[in-house]
């Protein structure tokens, strides 16, 4: 297949702004992009492909969500009701709300009920231009909802048209029946759910919350230990609620990203730069939350630290499904630049997952997985709130 006729957002570099390519082309054969530049530059080789004249359309990569907990039982509106009634996520986690309500509720659902009631929220991803969706466990806490929830991932990319990319978040919050006894939760997560997942294939990383209501640095280092034996990469909720110096503790072991980072100081930034850690940021629980604290972005900028951005779709502390509304929120509330947040959906996305050779960007021998949007420039697609531009999607070098 052929594109012409494309204004190409490339997102491979900076200069010029979006990698931007007017009148461009995109070459793709079977599953990949096999060249993608100006249209008057196209090789000879290519120009009998059977071609599609987008009429000036922008064309991007196809949106990557690299932060999601889509996989989950019932709901908490009731939660979201009790902080407009101003009490506060803390106060919610302590009085057993929080985490541990959609425990119980996922604990309770079969596998493919945790799909079907996956789907409609995957389908609003797909149908705003996403491509890569990362979804983790930890609603399960105990071994048999923990794989119950990685396979129930699984099921959902063969289920739709999407890559999904698994992540064991095992370390998420302290279960009940462990109540006072953390250091022997995290044994359990260490010694047996752990590596249950790996071998069943199910995890493609390792993830775990640090902070006051959860895991300490020291008790993230061990299960962040047991991943890095069993060869899988680490992540890391960090610095969300209070600086516990979790981000240094997943520098040490060459993390793929630190999320959240709300409280992030410069010691934090500091090991983020040194590693080449991507700082994946949440609007969508910042809003959700009404907090007031910003993630240091000029810190982060000045420091090199490439930006990611997410939905956190989950459902108490961002019940957002839509990575267009993230692409605004991530201008209008963090201020970053629209071409930042693009990048932080595309590019930046695809290191925070660790398949940036494969991923996020327009050029030849990466994944064909584009959005074709009908815009006359990328930066419309974070002024816009609530409108849907997508004209089509292809994933895997087939129009949708």
């Amino acid at each position: 297949m052929l594109l012409t006729n494309a204004s190409i957002a490339t997102m491979a570099h900076d200069r010029p702004p979006y990698g931007l390519v007017e009148h461009g082309a995109i070459a793709i054969d079977n599953e990949n992009i096999e060249w993608a530049g100006p249209e008057g530059d196209l090789p000879e080789e290519f120009r009998s492909l059977p071609a599609e004249d987008l009429d000036g359309k922008v064309v991007t990569p196809a949106l990557m969500d690299c932060h999601t907990h889509l996989i989950y039982g019932g709901n908490r509106v009731r939660e979201f009701e009790m902080r407009l009634e101003g009490a506060t996520y803390e106060e919610i986690a302590q009085s057993g709300g929080g985490i541990l309500s959609t425990v119980k509720a996922t604990r309770a659902a079969s596998e493919s009920e945790l799909v079907t009631r996956a789907l409609p929220r995957v389908d609003r991803m797909i149908g705003e231009g996403a491509a890569t969706i990362e979804i983790k466990s930890g609603y399960g806490l105990d071994l048999d909802t923990e794989l119950k929830m990685l396979r129930a991932a699984r099921r959902v990319g063969k289920a739709r048209p999407v890559r999904i990319k698994t992540t064991f978040l095992g370390a998420h919050a302290l279960p009940p029946e462990y109540e006072g006894r953390a250091d022997d939760y995290i044994d359990f997560v260490c010694e047996i759910v752990l590596p249950a997942a790996h071998q069943d294939r199910i995890a493609d990383a390792v993830d775990a919350f640090c902070d006051r209501i959860a895991f300490t640095a020291e008790q993230v280092g061990r299960v962040f230990a047991k991943a890095t034996e069993l060869g899988l990469p680490v992540k890391l909720h960090a610095e969300q609620l209070s600086d516990s110096g979790g981000t240094a503790t997943a520098a040490s072991f060459n993390a793929l990203s630190a999320d959240h980072l709300e409280y992030l100081g410069d010691a934090g930034i500091a090991a983020m730069s040194k590693t080449g850690m991507i700082a994946v940021l949440l609007p969508g629980a910042f809003y959700t939350l009404g907090a007031t604290r910003l993630p240091p972005i000029e810190g982060l900028r000045a420091a090199g630290v490439p930006m990611a951005i997410a939905t956190d779709c989950n459902p108490g502390s961002s019940p957002v499904a839509s990575p267009l509304a993230i692409l605004n929120m991530a201008c209008t509330l963090f201020r970053m630049t629209p071409e930042e947040a693009l990048a932080g959906m595309t590019r930046n996305a695809a290191r925070a997952l660790g398949i940036e050779r494969e991923s996020g960007t327009v050029e030849a021998g990466k994944h064909a997985d584009l959005a074709i949007w009908n815009i006359d420039h990328p930066s419309e697609l974070a002024y816009y709130l609530g409108l849907n531009a997508l004209h089509r999607r292809v994933y895997k070098g087939r129009l949708y």
